[in-house]
């Protein structure tokens, strides 16, 4: 029978698992542990998740990345294929160089990353998988080494998808390697610096530089994204913890819950308070 799904572990905590996802075994998706990476590849018609408390929809062939800061509120699914991967197994950030994901499939502050794979791709993601199926139920000592090679390979594919299904192929790649840099560090930096020239003089470069590059590959703005990326954790904390609102803002390096109000109210169209109270009765 085949086995649905296998995992790769080691004595030194480093750990992959390949899962071949139904109606039976779905709830693996919940089992996320401290810096799991996780990609979805729907192979039903459809599949729906939510994510915290955004709905999305894949058809099928679409891929998702996550990281473990994503709740991962509901799924339905007929099938799909979900590789999950730690960071001692895999470090996205150190790799960089290896397969260009940080700040783009990866830890970016643009939101969450689907992949479409349409025919002319999909033959390289079935011979990634069947080499991931047939590799992981070895053991010897270059196993680990060809896992990564495998991962490598899928993440490769996916990105040079999504750089040319967005407008990341109008720049050149130290260009592009900005931009993401930049996702980055937002990613890492969001609570305590809200300004786009913080982000600049650590990239060595000008606001106005950064806008411009922008400007290329989105309509958002640096300070777009920054704002959209404290939005998110604002909402989360909201929705799935029990601080207050006072709590929230000092967190998010605001001083007074008065300006975290403002801010979020100019974002979201309702005060951090009635959001909550909203919540409660969604899920009530």
């Amino acid at each position: 029978m085949k086995r649905k799904s296998m995992l790769f572990v080691n004595n030194t905590n480093e750990c992959i698992g390949v899962h071949e996802l139904d109606k039976e075994n779905i709830n693996l998706v919940f089992d996320v542990k401290e810096t799991d990476m996780t990609f979805i590849w729907n192979t039903g018609e459809v599949m729906n998740l939510t994510i915290d408390r955004i709905p999305y929809q894949l058809k099928k062939h679409q891929i998702i990345f996550l990281t473990e800061f994503h709740k991962i509120d509901a799924i339905d699914l007929e099938s799909a294929r979900m590789v999950r991967f730690n960071q001692p197994f895999y470090c996205i950030v150190n790799h960089d160089n290896e397969v260009g994901s940080k700040g783009f499939l990866f830890f970016g502050a643009s939101g969450v990353p689907i992949v479409s794979v349409d025919e002319r791709n999909l033959r390289d993601f079935e011979i990634s998988w069947e080499m991931f199926s047939s590799e992981i139920r070895k053991s010897d000592l270059l196993q680990q080494d060809m896992l990564q090679a495998i991962l490598k390979r899928m993440l490769i594919l996916s990105a040079r998808i999504l750089t040319h299904s967005t407008n990341f192929h109008k720049l050149e790649k130290n260009q592009s390697d900005i931009v993401r840099e930049f996702n980055y560090l937002v990613e890492r930096h969001f609570a305590e610096h809200h300004d786009v020239a913080y982000y600049a003089s650590r990239l060595n470069k000008s606001p106005k530089t950064l806008s411009n590059l922008f400007s290329i590959v989105s309509n958002r703005s640096p300070l777009n994204i920054i704002h959209d990326r404290i939005m998110i954790h604002a909402r989360r904390q909201i929705n799935y913890s029990n601080r207050s609102i006072k709590e929230i803002a000092y967190e998010l390096g605001y001083e007074d819950v008065q300006t975290f109000s403002r801010f979020f109210k100019s974002r979201e169209g309702m005060s951090p308070v009635q959001y909550r109270e909203k919540s409660e009765r969604a899920t009530a």
